[in-house]
């Protein structure tokens, strides 16, 4: 067996189970999870539709590269959701279809890492635990970057030192930010453009969340737009991760994207034909419609600001939270324990939600999920907010 198999940590939902298992909840409240991001909204007729009419493509092999017709739908999509030029997304050399971005992410440390060199991997802390299970079945040491109240949740790339910055081969991003929400801005991506060029790494930036944010004027910015607006047109050292997940209420779907630097590109392609993860035809096809429309994501966006305002105006005024700039999670600072937040919550009140410290890692200035819980707002509105009423007495004992 592959050794590093025993390095991987569990994942945090094994750990919730644990913790809650014994737990007997009141019989007279109805069980409401908050704590896996899936989304709940209803998935677009649109996809559906398009996927009960294109099954005859089953009966065919498809190919790792997908459809020309959903790469330029992509190519598209990106140009007009980010700003770029026109024409400067080549659906011929910048993108790459993917079975969701959970796998994508994993297999391209797979693709890009060199063992020989004792690399390291960086990574948020908080973060999705992909990344770091990714560098350690790459031959990689994971290098947690902290982000804190105190740096707005994004990572602060001056801290680190430089020892680490010469070991680096590949930096995780996410943003929005899981769990956070946070946002990272143009002019930090820029800055950490210079950086990989200096120290020579790839940026891989999980921008999965990013169709999900509240202001329609201000949608977050991304890292190709980062780059045209430096002049790299060719997206060197750069790949973004998209995905219909969220975007769509599409999880069961398992459709994404890659896009980029046509030179890892073209590495990565390699790597997928040999790994055997082509996109079926009938998901292509459902993919082009879901990338083909905006008005479903309007909806869907509309969906989340309610909730967050209904759930806002109840645990504001108790709770250490704030509004994130994007996704769909709550981060609430707890007066306990985190992890005896999430029992006792469950014991008196039904209602699960994540232990912050399940999500991030133990560093030399500590833990910082430590004394947090993730809520992912994904329940019906009625159900967000009952549970919100439900942590609001457990909070304040009345």
């Amino acid at each position: 067996m592959n050794p590093d198999l025993d390095r991987l940590h569990p994942y945090p939902f094994q750990k919730m189970a644990v913790l809650h298992a014994g737990i007997t909840p009141p019989a007279d409240l109805s069980r409401i999870a908050l704590s896996i991001g899936e989304p709940k909204h209803s998935t677009p007729t649109l996809i559906t539709e398009a996927c009960s009419q294109h099954l005859h493509g089953l009966a065919s092999y498809p190919t790792t590269r997908g459809e020309s017709a959903l790469r330029s739908t992509i190519a598209h999509w990106l140009q007009q959701r980010f700003g770029l030029q026109d024409n400067s997304i080549d659906p011929e050399k910048h993108i790459l279809p993917v079975n969701g971005t959970r796998e994508a992410l994993f297999a391209f440390a797979q693709c890009i890492i060199d063992r020989r060199e004792n690399p390291l991997i960086l990574m948020p802390n908080p973060f999705y635990q992909i990344y770091e299970g990714a560098a350690i079945l790459a031959g990689a040491e994971p290098w947690f970057m902290n982000t804190t109240r105190e740096t707005d949740y994004l990572p602060d790339f001056d801290a680190i030192p430089e020892s680490v910055w010469q070991r680096c081969q590949l930096l995780y991003l996410c943003s929005p930010g899981n769990p956070t929400g946070a946002v990272m801005h143009t002019q930090a991506l820029q800055s950490l453009l210079d950086k990989a060029d200096k120290y020579d790494f790839v940026i891989a930036s999980d921008e999965c969340y990013s169709e999900i944010y509240f202001d329609e004027t201000s949608p977050p910015p991304g890292l190709l737009s980062a780059c045209q607006q430096s002049g790299r047109d060719k997206f060197e050292r750069c790949m973004v991760f998209h995905s219909l997940s969220k975007r769509s209420n599409a999880p069961g779907l398992r459709s994404g994207f890659v896009a980029g630097d046509a030179t890892l590109i073209e590495q990565f392609f390699a790597y997928r034909t040999y790994h055997g993860c082509a996109m079926p035809p009938v998901t292509q096809a459902a993919s082009i419609a879901a990338w083909s429309d905006e008005q479903h994501v309007q909806e869907n966006r509309q969906l989340y600001r309610n909730k967050f305002s209904a759930v806002m105006d109840i645990l504001g005024p108790v709770m250490n939270v704030s509004l994130p700039a994007a996704s769909f999670y709550l981060w609430p600072e707890t007066a306990i324990d985190d992890q005896h937040f999430s029992q006792g919550l469950l014991e008196t009140q039904n209602v699960v939600v994540l232990p912050g410290s399940y999500l991030s890692r133990e560093t030399e200035s500590g833990n910082p999920g430590k004394n947090y819980v993730r809520m992912a707002l994904v329940a019906p509105l009625d159900d967000c907010v009952e549970a919100a009423w439900r942590m609001r007495q457990f909070v304040t004992g009345d």
